[in-house]
């Protein structure tokens, strides 16, 4: 389905962002899969590479360093020429009630969650409206969609996430690029464990079909929107959530 196509997946260590990286790479696209931490995706990438028989390729920043950032870009167009599917995926999760939000804390999550996304869409529109085509996938969330109890400041950050996918569609379709967002639900990665076994098992009954997600239920909606599947389909908010209630 990718075949011949250029990816760039952030945040690609672990849980959403690896099960996307595998999917693209299974599908034929080149993938440079990035991560913060140098070497720890190096043999994962050659893992993939060789079992999929195409090019996963290590790509080593952090998404808030505006240089790096660049430099990553200015790499990929001289090694390949072109940028074809932009995946958002890393972002930070920190949970505080209202009465406890420190401005440390809201800076923190929206320069990962917010700032770094814009800057990483307009560097990736720069390539796409070259070549006049393109795909760029946002993650979102459902409290992003619908509020949680004390996520103020994450569920905020995610929904500009909703509104810059919606802005950035309109600006961008007359150049054949195309955006949009996952808003997954409770997924069953590092991140989600994190809140605990107990609140895990309690928050099961609120997951219509009974079951947490895995990162390779979102991996094929990343899959469908990096394809030309979906290539009349921006602008969207894709719920990834088995029917979860909040």
């Amino acid at each position: 389905m990718l075949n011949d196509k250029v990816a760039l997946v952030t945040g690609a260590s672990r849980g959403i962002g690896k099960a996307v990286v595998e999917s693209y790479a299974q599908n034929g696209a080149t993938v440079y899969a990035n991560a913060r931490t140098e070497s720890c995706l190096d043999v994962i990438c050659r893992d993939l590479s060789d079992k999929f028989h195409t090019e996963v390729i290590p790509l080593y920043f952090d998404v808030t360093n505006d240089t790096d950032v660049k430099n990553a870009f200015v790499r990929i167009k001289k090694e390949k020429g072109r940028l074809d599917v932009l995946v958002n995926n890393a972002g930070i999760m920190r949970d505080a009630l209202i009465g406890m939000i420190s401005s440390e804390l809201i800076r923190d999550i929206f320069e990962v969650n917010v700032f770094a996304v814009a800057n990483l869409i307009q560097l990736a529109s720069k390539m796409m409206i070259r070549q006049r085509s393109g795909s760029i996938i946002n993650f979102s969330s459902i409290v992003g969609v619908r509020g949680n109890i004390g996520q103020l400041a994450y569920s905020a950050s995610k929904g500009a996430i909703i509104a810059m996918t919606k802005t950035a569609s309109k600006e961008l379709a007359p150049r054949n690029i195309r955006v949009n967002a996952i808003a997954p639900g409770m997924i069953d990665t590092d991140m989600f464990r994190s809140i605990g076994e107990k609140h895990v098992a309690d928050k099961l009954g609120a997951i219509g079909m009974g079951r947490i997600g895995t990162p390779e239920d979102v991996a094929r909606v990343c899959l469908f929107l990096a394809s030309d599947l979906s290539e009349y389909v921006t602008g969207q908010i894709i719920g990834v959530d088995g029917a979860t209630i909040l």
